[in-house]
């Protein structure tokens, strides 16, 4: 798909998702350039010296690793093309014992994270726990679990699914609150925000589980957490999950592929804020050549 410019820059979302947030981000594309919304392999071959490339390649059907392609974005970066989201931090922010690993080493709250193993342990955790894949999105396969039994039927419904082989996460549970608080940073930048409400009789705020997203403006607290979860990561526009937890905030998790809604805007229209943060932080590729 081409969104067309009058200049031979290139700029392309990488990805193989039809989503209404590529599409928005290849329509606007990069001040100048000719966008397009291209998979790994269509851009190895479209993207040269000079071009931009956002990484934007999600979670697989599946539940067990990154969609294919993400080791082909490691080669465009060779053909000397701009790389968002470079591989290792797209890595970092699917795979959610990484992310936990990280951002404990650095410091940022984050709800106390192991490996999920074949057996129902939880050492050093507290009931009630979170369940879910490793590498886990829409909400799916993520469960609570009140005790030991609980935890062990949960495995061995899950040992028959095939993200099973890379394994999965147990999580102590951040108290539920009335919403949670989904920000948008790009480059360093809040460019958009949303606050989520869980659907009746259901504690997971996903949207794909009948949860219901509002606009909201991110308390300064908040704002500062997700720019230094997304700096731990390295990564350059993601989503950040947060929730209050006593006097402060706990990231949830940190989403490379984030789905953006219009809503989500701030200041200016949340896509082209996006973008321009992204422009800024590269010292805009056109004005360098």
């Amino acid at each position: 798909m081409r969104v067309a410019h009058a200049h031979s820059v290139k700029f392309a979302v990488i990805a193989h998702q039809v989503t209404e947030t590529n599409l928005a981000l290849a329509r606007l594309g990069w001040r100048g350039a000719s966008s397009y919304l291209l998979s790994p392999r269509d851009a190895l071959l479209k993207l040269g010296p000079g071009d931009v490339a956002l990484n934007r390649l999600d979670v697989s059907p599946d539940l067990d690793g990154v969609e294919d392609g993400i080791w082909i974005v490691n080669q465009l970066e060779a053909q000397r093309v701009r790389v968002l989201n470079r591989p290792a931090a797209l890595l970092a922010a699917h795979d959610k014992l990484i992310t936990a690993r990280l951002l404990k080493a650095a410091g940022v709250p984050h709800p106390p994270t192991q490996r999920l193993h074949s057996t129902p342990s939880a050492d050093g955790l507290r009931f009630p726990l979170v369940v879910k894949p490793r590498f886990g999105s829409w909400g799916r396969d993520v469960e609570l679990c009140g005790d030991r039994k609980a935890l062990q039927g949960y495995i061995t419904r899950m040992v028959k699914r095939s993200w099973w082989r890379v394994g999965g996460v147990v999580q102590e549970l951040v108290p539920p609150r009335a919403s949670d608080l989904r920000v948008i940073v790009s480059a360093g930048e809040i460019v958009g925000a949303a606050a989520r409400t869980a659907a009746p009789g259901e504690w997971r705020t996903n949207v794909a589980l009948g949860g219901r997203s509002v606009s909201a403006v991110p308390p300064p607290e908040a704002r500062e957490l997700a720019i230094a979860a997304t700096r731990v990561l390295g990564i350059d526009l993601a989503g950040v999950d947060l929730l209050p937890d006593g006097d402060g905030w706990v990231v949830l998790e940190v989403n490379g592929a984030v789905d953006v809604r219009e809503h989500y805007t701030l200041a200016s229209n949340v896509f082209a804020a996006a973008l321009e943060s992204l422009e800024r932080a590269q010292g805009h590729p056109l004005l360098l050549a």
